[in-house]
């Protein structure tokens, strides 16, 4: 039986790039290399792409090949040397801006290559925090109460304090890996946070900071037939559960699977993932973030597309807990791609 080519786009122009690379590094290690052969595109900061024979090239992409696609032709060419790349399927371990905002999956669909994970919509929808909670109060779901704040507008803390309450969490609205998130207590922390955030985005949200404990739950398959993991939980080493949190060496940050919640939590955090799911119209791959208030109440956080894929992320342990390895994970994920373009 003929491999299938896959290829595996890492890096990007995204704050997460070092963190894109190492998922990739991870899902070449594990990807069935009887049932693939992988094709590697490097995508740098400045948003070029290459394609590369190994992760060493990236250092030096001196006589590296550009990967340059060819509208409508299932391929891809590289300059110099006009080679043709003809991948069945790409995988973008991409996070962030031009990796899971839209532009590479509507890309995919120029190029008439399917991908795995969400399409175009999805993808937009989920990445802005905003758009994404509009979605879901429309469908009933539950978010933390907020108001967004656009780049050079004027703000006051009393009267988003009176709205929100004093204490308050302030959040680039398209960013992931809490990337530009602050705290603040009062004008000064308030301003500071704000435009600390909009170095990363002209759109900002300021959220109720609440006292919860962070769950994690992920999705597997193409609607309507998709699985639903058990509830993680992210047991943050400091206060809230920062970049540093997530990949700091140092960090003592814990990841439980399962979390120690009641059986009715449970159930209700996996029907409102599914709903949320459905109601995005995401495909193959999320992980969706919720938050659990002192007194059982539930909010969603937010919907990943494309989280975290290192084999240590919270996605792939929820599915090797389900009995499912990561390098078959990445199989499934493949799969279900493959199949979605028939």
């Amino acid at each position: 039986m003929e491999r299938k080519k896959v290829l595996v786009l890492f890096g990007g122009e995204s704050s997460e790039h070092e963190v894109s690379i190492a998922s990739a590094k991870n899902v070449l290690e594990a990807i069935d290399k009887d049932a693939y052969e992988t094709l590697l595109g490097f995508i740098d900061k400045g948003g070029k792409w290459f394609l590369v024979k190994s992760f060493d090239e990236i250092e030096s992409l001196t006589n590296s090949l550009e990967l340059v696609p060819l509208l409508g032709s299932n391929t891809f060419t590289t300059i110099p040397q006009s080679a043709l790349v003809t991948p069945d399927v790409i995988f973008p371990i991409l996070h962030g801006e031009h990796g899971e905002d839209g532009t590479i999956q509507g890309l995919a669909d120029l190029v008439h290559i399917p991908i795995v994970g969400a399409g175009l919509a999805a993808s937009v929808l989920a990445i802005d925090k905003d758009l994404c909670k509009r979605i879901l109060l429309q469908a009933g779901i539950p978010v933390v109460p907020y108001v967004v704040h656009l780049k050079g507008s004027p703000v006051d803390y009393e009267s988003v304090s009176n709205l929100l309450g004093s204490s308050l969490f302030i959040k680039p609205a398209s960013l992931g890996s809490s990337v530009g998130v602050s705290k603040a207590n009062n004008q000064e922390e308030l301003q500071k946070a704000l435009d600390f955030a909009h170095t990363f985005d002209n759109k900002v949200l300021i959220e109720k900071a609440l006292v919860v404990r962070e769950l994690e739950i992920g999705i597997l398959g193409n609607i309507p037939d998709f699985q639903i993991s058990k509830v993680g939980e992210i047991k943050p080493d400091r206060e809230f559960y920062s970049y540093e949190s997530k990949y700091d060496p140092e960090s003592r940050t814990e990841v439980v699977i399962p979390a120690d919640i009641p059986d009715e939590i449970t159930t209700k955090i996996q029907a409102l993932a599914s709903s949320a799911f459905e109601s995005v119209e995401g495909r193959g791959i999320a992980r969706i973030d919720f938050f659990l208030t002192e007194d059982s109440e539930v909010y969603l956080n937010e919907i990943n597309t494309l989280p975290g894929f290192t084999n240590i992320s919270m996605y792939p342990k929820l599915w090797l807990d389900a009995g499912v390895a990561y390098s078959e994970l990445i199989d499934k994920l493949i799969r279900l791609a493959l199949e979605e373009r028939g």
